[in-house]
């Protein structure tokens, strides 16, 4: 059985900072990429950040230096730290699973970021 689920979310002002995060099933976790993505209302999905199984991180240029993220091998999590959020990172975050080497995607249900001015 494979489950994907998010935690976390929340309603923050423009500045604050907050902390996300996602377990998932051992079975996938060990050999999978560790992703997040986030959708905006009327907007595409975008990666937000990814993690590989060794621990490298890549993230886009519009949250790079705000956003971090890390796994957690010991407890199949991976966590999402955002700070300096500003109304534009309003979205629902999801977590995903991908694996290789066909980059099957496991999604969780996404958890609602919501940042006031």
């Amino acid at each position: 059985q494979v489950h994907v689920e998010e935690s976390g979310g929340g309603l923050v002002q423009e500045g604050e900072s907050l902390r996300l995060s996602c377990s998932a099933s051992g079975n996938i976790f060990r050999t999978g990429t560790m992703r997040w993505y986030r959708q905006a209302p009327g907007k595409q999905r975008e990666m937000v950040a990814t993690i590989s199984t060794g621990g490298v991180a890549d993230y886009p240029e519009s949250v790079k230096g705000r956003f971090t993220i890390s796994r957690d091998n010991t407890k199949y999590a991976v966590y999402l730290e955002m700070k300096n959020l500003k109304p534009d990172d309003t979205a629902v975050y999801y977590c995903a699973v991908s694996i290789s080497p066909d980059d099957y995607f496991y999604w969780g249900q996404g958890t609602q970021v919501a940042v006031s001015s």
